[in-house]
């Protein structure tokens, strides 16, 4: 007992000490946490036992972060997603896996199936420090970070076919057919019983819990449900996180969403603390001393590679830039890859030194990836600059007042703008998406700006307090709710009038100050009706 307590100060006191001199240097504590592993495992023998101890207790670091993911993405946001998620995904990961498997079995002579192992894992990227690094620099929902977080969520599940081809790879007594329809079966048990529960039992049981006025058994009860979750997950075969992640997503069809989010916080970025030590403690430096330059090769090439397929396959779906910054922010190697190295290894599908090498090319994978991300603007500039006409437009004072300021240049926004403009009022539209601002700069319309509408800094700028009203016309249910709460945080009686598609979203925004929020589905109901009654019979 005492040998722990003498672990953990130590351990402790070396993540502080280390993260408070990197953050002097803005580096992330991500960092720290993976240097305060290597450091403690060199000054202590940590046993099998141990190690296996601490990386599950990491394990829930994931789980606690693909759960507050998960309340950001509701199944009707999922639905929204799903280009991102299975067209973007699957792409990434089918090229990715498929030219891995070629180099690592044709330049590289592994077996076939040790190749398809190691080339599937090394198109995994890291859930774990992409998500928090873009949660840090509220990036999750722009652009390029939609994109990153439906890949990750396909990576995610994929991660489970990757588990059963191992078995398969493996098996003697199970035959493919059996595994294939076992897997499916539980998949479909397990969403049933997330999404029934969570449906049906979830706002009923939160409403009995709530009832108490007890903020500890309010916590205690959202502990229940996510490890509750995780662990049915498990038992089906599939990863703790998934189960985090879908019961997440039901929960966010609730009215206690925000709440939940914000209690949960300081219990994942601890437990995700705990998760990066874990991983700096699987770093040898024997190991990294003799196979030095091919790690660094691998290295260098693996992340090129992978960024370049990214690339490749997204282009032709988004602008250049968001898919450059999608492609850079994928590029690192992920914390499940090392699970489905140490089960490969096992099994023996993959010898020592290769476990070895692989890890240490992931770790050091993960440890770039908060310096790129954090860079991620600049590495984009250089490749496809923005245009200095837009950059100037973003940032040149306004000096209007009485204006109307339309937020979003969708089908909506440019309807709009059209119609102030025939009513010679004085408008101006905040756009984020490059591609929209170009084709109406070239349509003539000149008092488009490019700038995120949902930052309280554009918004001050453009000068909202002496706005006559604020339009949102945007369809982000998230990027709606940051607008909102950036327009209440001036504390000034500003007319807002937000759109919405339905109720729910609508309870999104209920809580804050704002004048009109118009249900666009109420509307058109209330339309058609008008319009049925108009209608006499002879």
């Amino acid at each position: 007992m005492e040998q722990i307590l003498l672990i953990l100060i130590v351990t402790i006191a070396i993540s502080t000490i280390i993260n408070v001199f990197l953050k002097k240097f803005d580096i992330p504590t991500v960092i720290g946490y993976i240097f305060t592993g290597l450091i403690t495992m060199q000054m202590f023998d940590f046993g099998l036992h141990s190690q296996e101890t601490l990386s599950h207790l990491a394990e829930f670091g994931i789980v606690f972060l693909m759960f507050t993911i998960g309340l950001e993405f509701s199944i009707g946001h999922m639905k929204s997603m799903k280009k991102e998620v299975f067209v973007y995904g699957a792409l990434q990961v089918i090229l990715s896996g498929f030219v891995f498997t070629a180099l690592a079995h044709y330049a590289f002579g592994l077996e076939t199936k040790s190749a398809i192992v190691v080339g599937f894992a090394l198109a995994l990227s890291s859930t774990a420090i992409v998500l928090k690094v873009l949660n840090e620099k509220n990036q999750i929902h722009s652009g390029y970070g939609r994109i990153a977080v439906g890949i990750l969520i396909f990576q995610d599940l994929a991660v489970i076919p990757m588990l059963l081809m191992i078995s398969i790879f493996t098996s003697e007594n199970s035959s493919v057919s059996h595994l294939l329809i076992s897997t499916l079966i539980s998949a479909i048990v397990v969403f049933l019983i997330l999404f029934f529960i969570g449906k049906f039992f979830i706002e009923r049981f939160f409403d009995w819990v709530i009832s108490s006025n007890s903020e500890e058994i309010f916590l205690g009860s959202v502990l229940l449900i996510v490890i509750s979750a995780s662990v049915l997950a498990e038992l089906f075969g599939f990863s703790y996180s998934l189960g985090a992640f879908i019961a997440g997503m039901t929960i966010a069809e609730t009215k206690f969403r925000y709440r939940i989010e914000a209690d949960l916080v300081p219990f994942r970025d601890i437990l995700l603390g705990v998760f990066f030590v874990t991983i700096g403690m699987q770093i040898e430096p024997i190991i990294a001393w003799h196979y030095g330059f091919v790690i660094l090769g691998l290295l260098v090439a693996i992340m090129l590679i992978k960024a370049l397929i990214m690339f490749i396959s997204l282009r032709y779906f988004v602008q250049d830039r968001t898919a450059i910054k999608s492609s850079i922010s994928l590029m690192q190697v992920g914390e499940f890859a090392l699970a489905i190295f140490a089960l490969a290894f096992s099994h023996h599908l993959i010898s020592s030194d290769i476990n070895q090498i692989m890890i240490m090319t992931v770790v050091l994978s993960m440890v770039l990836t908060p310096f790129i991300l954090n860079n991620i603007k600049y590495i984009a500039n250089i490749m496809f600059k923005e245009p200095t006409k837009l950059r100037e437009r973003a940032i040149e004072s306004t000096g209007y007042k009485k204006h109307i300021i339309i937020c979003g240049y969708g089908p909506i926004g440019k309807k709009i703008a059209k119609k102030l403009k025939e009513k010679n009022l004085l408008y101006l539209i905040l756009e984020h998406d490059i591609k929209l601002v170009d084709k109406a700069i070239a349509n003539g319309e000149e008092s488009i700006f490019l700038a995120n509408a949902a930052q309280k800094g554009v918004l001050e700028h453009f000068a909202v307090r002496d706005s006559l009203a604020v339009i949102v016309a945007i369809s982000n249910q998230h990027q709606i709710r940051l607008i909102c709460e950036n327009i209440n945080s001036f504390n000034a009686d500003i007319n807002t009038i937000v759109k919405v598609r339905n109720s729910s979203e609508g309870d999104v925004i209920s809580d804050l100050n704002i004048n009109n929020i118009i249900n666009s589905r109420d509307m058109i109901s209330d339309i058609l009706v008008e319009r049925a009654l108009e209608f006499k019979l002879p």
